[in-house]
C-alpha cells in the first residue's frame, strides 16, 4: 500500500515559515534540489493545503521557477507529471493540471487518495501536515532541516502530539542542511 509521508523544511528551531510567512531560509540550492526530486521518485501524488498549493503551483505556471536551473527543471517535470489533491474551503477552482479540490481531510479521503496512487503521497505543508498526524494518516516524517533559527512562526509538528518514531535514513549536504526520516511506529 502507498504511504503517507509527511516531507517539510524546517529551522532548526521547529518552524515551518518564520513569523512574517517567509521561507526564503529554507531555499535548498542544486545538491538538495537534486536529492529530492530523486525522492520524490515514488511519489504520485501530493496533499496540499490551499497555502502551500498556491506556492508549490508555480512549478506549473511560472516557467521562470523551472528557468532558474537544471535541477529546478527535472523538479518541475516531476512535480508537473504527479497528482495534486488541494484540501481548502475557500478555493472554489484549481489551476493545474492533474488536480482536484477536496473540502476537508478525513481519514476517508486519505484512504480513497491511497487506493488510487500508483506510488507514495506526500502531505506538505504543516496546517495541512498537522491534521494527517492527528488522524494517524501518516507513515513517514521527513524534515528538512534547514541551518537557521528564526524564532517564532508556523510551527512544523502540532503540539501535543505523541508519535514514536524510527530514524530510516540520515543525509548531510553541503550547505548544512540534513534530512531525517523517520517511520511512524
Amino acid at each position: 500500500m502507498s504511504r503517507v509521508i509527511y516531507s517539510t523544511a524546517s529551522s532548526l528551531d521547529g518552524y515551518h515559515t518564520d513569523a512574517q510567512g517567509d521561507f526564503s531560509w529554507a531555499y535548498p540550492g542544486e545538491e538538495v534540489i537534486a536529492a529530492l526530486t530523486a525522492d520524490i521518485g515514488e511519489v504520485s501524488t501530493y496533499l496540499y493545503g490551499r497555502r502551500m498549493y498556491e506556492t508549490m503551483a508555480g512549478w506549473e505556471t511560472d516557467p521562470a521557477l523551472a528557468a532558474q536551473t537544471p535541477e529546478s527543471a527535472r523538479w518541475a517535470t516531476a512535480w508537473q507529471a504527479a497528482e495534486k489533491i488541494v484540501f481548502s474551503k475557500t478555493l472554489t477552482e484549481v489551476w493545474t493540471k492533474r488536480t482536484r479540490l477536496e473540502r476537508e481531510l478525513t481519514a476517508e479521503v486519505v484512504q480513497r487518495a491511497r487506493e488510487e496512487a500508483a506510488g507514495d503521497l506526500t502531505v506538505e505543508g504543516p496546517t495541512l501536515a498537522h491534521s494527517a498526524l492527528r488522524l494517524g494518516a501518516v507513515d513517514v516524517v521527513e524534515i528538512l532541516i534547514c541551518p537557521a533559527i528564526v524564532g517564532a512562526g508556523a510551527p512544523v509538528l502540532p503540539g501535543g502530539l505523541r508519535l514514536d518514531l524510527s530514524l530510516e535514513r540520515e543525509r548531510r549536504f553541503d550547505n548544512g542542511m540534513v534530512q531525517l526520516t523517520y517511520a511512524v511506529r
